[in-house]
Order: structure tokens, then C-alpha cells, then sequence
């Protein structure tokens, strides 16, 4: 449970009446938790991670791990854990990284496009610091800038973030390439905070299990990331570039020092400009 009294009045009580409303599933859904964490550790991590441990090892220089702080329930920091995909990089642990910075390796391609580099998290899901199914965790600096571009962000923080999550089987993982991604991504997360269950749960695992399998045996999987990037017409190409340039005009100019009235405008002239893109 988390240290309530760590957190301000109002978000504690939010909380607490969320939590109050749904009991019996969060009761129902740490056991799930627990006993599902504790079968991929004993008959899968076990065996694998010991095996892409010495690979990782072999064909790069750096840790195993790669440890980062990032958001959880109620907001509370934790450590995740993930394996490492790109050249050693200390900066990354507590800074974002640009696309083009981001040296990713053989394997470690290999490992983002099944997700395996995720497998550690369920001993962040045996130690109660995620959950199966939930949000995807963002580091602090990343969930204080997208709630700043979206009012209630912070919403989706109500529950454990996921080793998986809606947004996940619906195509959004991966690199944030643009506003449209991040608003896709809260729509999904807000969406599962909302009508959160154990049938719900059910279906986002089996649509995650569906989709690794799909990819060992296609060895490629689709994101809506990569479509909004790599689409077949020059329509959507020419979409995704307004987007990158609206993010990096943000950037240059400061987000967090925009006032609640400038970004309906900055909004509506992005919108403006991607309205032109379809005619």
C-alpha cells in the first residue's frame, strides 16, 4: 500500500475514494500479481535471463541492467528494472535521450521489438512496485512534462504502472515521436484506469502474449509510432514532420514556461496545420 500521508491532501483523497470503489479487484489483482510474477520467474527467468545475461555480455561493453528511477503509484519513485538494449550510457539513467542519440545494439534491437528486455520488471511485480497490467512507468522528468501538455495527466498514476498495458496492445510503445503519440498513449491509459478489471487484465495479456508470438515468428512488429512515421503516403510523412517540429519548437522555447492560456493556442495551431496536411 502506499504511505498515504507522503502525499498531498487532495491526491491522497482521490486515491483513497478510487481505491475504496474498486477493493475487491485490487485485492483480486495483487494475488494475480504475485502468483503470475512468481510462475515467469521460477520457469522462465530463471533459465533465460541467466542466457541473455552472457549475450548482452558478449556483445557489448556495459551492465547487464540498466536501473532508472520512474514514476509509480501515487506518484512514489522506484527503481526499474530492465535489460540493457543500448551502448552503456550513464546519462541515460536520469536523462531522455534524442532518437539519434540512442545506440542501439544487435541484440538490443532484438530485445525492444519482443519486449524482452522488459522481463525483469516482474521482480518489480513480485515486489509490489508494478503490476502485470497497467500504464507503462515514465521517468519523473517525462511525467511532469507530458502533465504539463495535458491537463490530468497525472490520472493515470491512480494505479500500479504495468509491465504491459492498453496502450501497448494497441500499438503505442516505443519512442514518443510526437504530441499525437502522447495524447493516443493517455487516451488508452486513462481509458484502462477508468473501466480497470480482471476481464480487461485477461484481455491485455493475451493480446501481449498474441503479439510476442507474432513477432518470433514474423520477426517484425508494427507500432502506430512507426506508422506515423514510416506511413506509405506523403500525407502522413509530411503529418508526422509538423508534429517533430511543433515538439522541438517546444522545446526551444520552454513548455514549462507557457501559461494555462497559451497552450489552447499552441494546440489549435497544431491542429490548424494538420488539418491543411488532409486537404
Amino acid at each position: 500500500m502506499i504511505a498515504e500521508k507522503r502525499l498531498p491532501l487532495l491526491k491522497r483523497t482521490v486515491l483513497r475514494k478510487y481505491v475504496d470503489n474498486k477493493r475487491s479487484y485490487f485485492v483480486c489483482k495483487r494475488l494475480v500479481d504475485v502468483l503470475f510474477a512468481t510462475i515467469v520467474i521460477t520457469t522462465v527467468l530463471s533459465w533465460l535471463l541467466p542466457v541473455l545475461a552472457l549475450l548482452i555480455k558478449l556483445t557489448s561493453k556495459g551492465p547487464v541492467f540498466f536501473l532508472q528511477k520512474r514514476t509509480g503509484r501515487g506518484g512514489r519513485s522506484f527503481t526499474c528494472y530492465k535489460l540493457r538494449t543500448l551502448a552503456h550510457n550513464p546519462v541515460g539513467q536520469t536523462k531522455h535521450t534524442a532518437i539519434q542519440e540512442d545506440l542501439v545494439t544487435p541484440l538490443g534491437w532484438f530485445l525492444r521489438q519482443s519486449n524482452l528486455d522488459e522481463l525483469p520488471q516482474f521482480l518489480n511485480v513480485l515486489a509490489g512496485h508494478m503490476s502485470v497490467v497497467g500504464p507503462r512507468p515514465h521517468m519523473h522528468a517525462d511525467c511532469n512534462a507530458f502533465a504539463e501538455l495535458i491537463p490530468g495527466y497525472k490520472f493515470r498514476n491512480l494505479v500500479k504502472p504495468g509491465v504491459t498495458g492498453l496502450a501497448q496492445v494497441k500499438g503505442y510503445h516505443g519512442k514518443v515521436i510526437s504530441h499525437e503519440c502522447i495524447y493516443k498513449r493517455f487516451e488508452w491509459d486513462a481509458w484502462y484506469v477508468q473501466h480497470a478489471g480482471m476481464m480487461l487484465d485477461v484481455y491485455i495479456i493475451y493480446n501481449t502474449a498474441r503479439q510476442l508470438l507474432r513477432f518470433l515468428m514474423q520477426g517484425r512488429k508494427g507500432t502506430e509510432n512507426e506508422k506515423a512515421v514510416k506511413g506509405q503516403t506523403a500525407k502522413v510523412k509530411r503529418a508526422a514532420a509538423i508534429s517533430l517540429r511543433t515538439t522541438a519548437a517546444i522545446s526551444a522555447t520552454g513548455e514549462s514556461s507557457m501559461t494555462p492560456a497559451d497552450k489552447p493556442a499552441m494546440l489549435r495551431g497544431y491542429k490548424a496545420e494538420k488539418q491543411k496536411v488532409k486537404r
